[in-house]
């Protein structure tokens, strides 16, 4: 992959993925490699997606009125 391809088209490859390794009709060999290909698509997924959480922030009012930001934290469950 010369250009990285967006998280849309890089989930619905390893989708696709998925699904022809769980069809489990295939060669040895090209389960292998698609199993390859999957963890690398996933991974790349996976730091587009903790980019993305880095980069959220909730906007706070402080009672002066301005304007803050912090981190956003998930809610614990």
């Amino acid at each position: 992959m010369s250009t990285e391809q967006s998280f849309e088209s890089s989930y619905k490859e390893l989708e696709s993925i998925v699904e022809q390794l769980e069809a489990g009709d295939l060669p040895l060999e090209r389960s292998l490699e698609l199993y390859e290909q999957g963890i690398r698509l996933w991974r790349q997924c996976h730091k587009r997606l903790d980019d993305a959480e880095r980069r959220v922030e909730v906007l706070l009012k402080g009672s002066d009125g301005s304007l803050t930001t912090m981190p956003f934290q998930e809610p614990e469950q």
